[in-house]
């Protein structure tokens, strides 16, 4: 199971000092840090207008970051499809990985803030079937052989040919998935998918009947083996109980002052697609630092972390990316839980991070 840096660059809480660009600055130095302690990946969010999240542009920091590194692997978490035309993300992401050495994961997903569609004229009520189109142009730019043409309910064009082409063949996308639908896109698209735990324990159960749902679904209803199952993760690694109700609160501050006001709530205006939310909305408003468990958060010692993650790799899941910097966490301390991770935690699992220690290379 390998490992990586996540962020969705959450920073909208009460009487909060640090500038968004200040975070997106520490979130740049976080990722090349990222690399020097051997994390895999680094998976950098969409958010726009200065709402959850202030980095509105994953493509531009990544951009920066390729050229800065040499090994860890490039990726949006996740690209904010239907807010752009995807003949442009199409041209974005395989310049980048072209330029990166083929080191790009490329990841997609339909949001859920009302307020992020509004200014760009798209239309959230049809959010997911703009997404499904959008993500089948996205894979046919890199995939078609020739020039093509496209007439859809949403996008029509004709005769053309997107270069330059990803040098991975294929650049295989990951949907980002909190429900059936997304679930199903990816398995009858032979596309990887990607979980946000404590949403698949609300729609599915578990971490692990999402895996094997999407598993069942590709095997049995399309007849072949399935892709790549990740998962995020909140993280804090705490040495003693106020460490550990530290990692807690950060959390439930995130949940209740960052996340929730983005979630469409008001049963009124809410898309029949999004009605799931209004149950993920109020156990967020009602949850508690105790409630919180293994579905939304590594927390405690390092020896726990492991016990949980060692549960987490038996569900399937093939790669982990570990929200270190959440709650408004200090620059400094995300830091340093990123060294103790790789550390005191990643040994304990065969993975990337594992040959790259056994190669002596370090960054």
């Amino acid at each position: 199971m390998d490992f990586g840096y996540f962020t969705l660059s959450d920073n909208r809480y009460p009487g909060n000092q640090r500038s968004p660009e200040q975070l997106i600055r520490e979130i740049y130095q976080q990722a090349l840090y990222a690399e020097e302690v051997g994390l895999h990946s680094a998976w950098i969010g969409e958010h726009h207008f200065n709402l959850l999240g202030v980095n509105a542009c994953p493509h531009m920091l990544l951009a920066q970051l390729a050229g800065a590194t040499k090994r860890i692997r490039l990726a949006p978490a996740v690209v904010l499809l239907p807010v752009h035309h995807p003949l442009h993300v199409a041209e974005e992401w395989a310049t980048l990985d072209l330029l990166s050495g083929g080191r790009v994961d490329f990841a997609a997903g339909r949001g859920y803030d009302r307020k992020e569609y509004a200014p760009f004229q798209a239309p959230f009520e049809d959010s997911a079937a703009l997404f499904e189109e959008g993500l089948e142009i996205v894979w046919r730019a890199w995939t078609e052989p020739g020039r093509w043409s496209h007439r859809g309910k949403y996008y029509q064009f004709d005769d053309i040919e997107v270069r330059p082409r990803p040098i991975q063949r294929p650049l295989r996308p990951y949907v980002a998935c909190f429900s059936r639908p997304s679930m199903e896109l990816a398995a009858r698209n032979d596309w990887n998918i990607i979980y946000a735990p404590f949403a698949a324990a609300m729609v599915y159960g578990s971490l692990a009947d999402a895996v094997r749902i999407y598993r069942e679904t590709c095997e049995e209803k399309h007849r072949r083996a399935p892709r790549r199952s990740m998962c995020s993760y909140f993280i804090h690694i705490a040495d003693d109980a106020a460490g550990e109700a530290y990692g807690r609160e950060a959390l439930v501050r995130y949940f209740k002052d960052a996340l929730v006001a983005a979630f469409p709530s008001d049963p009124a205006k809410v898309p029949p697609t999004y009605r799931y939310f209004l149950e993920i909305v109020d156990i967020l408003n009602n949850m508690k630092p105790e409630n919180l468990t293994s579905k939304s958060i590594l927390v405690g010692s390092p020896q726990k972390i492991v016990d949980d993650l060692a549960v987490v790799e038996a569900s399937g899941i093939s790669e982990v990316i570990l929200y270190f910097n959440y709650g408004l966490k200090p620059h400094a301390m995300v830091k340093e839980q990123m060294q103790r991770f790789m550390e005191e935690i990643a040994p304990a699992f065969d993975g990337a991070h594992k040959r790259l220690a056994a190669s002596g290379v370090r960054g």
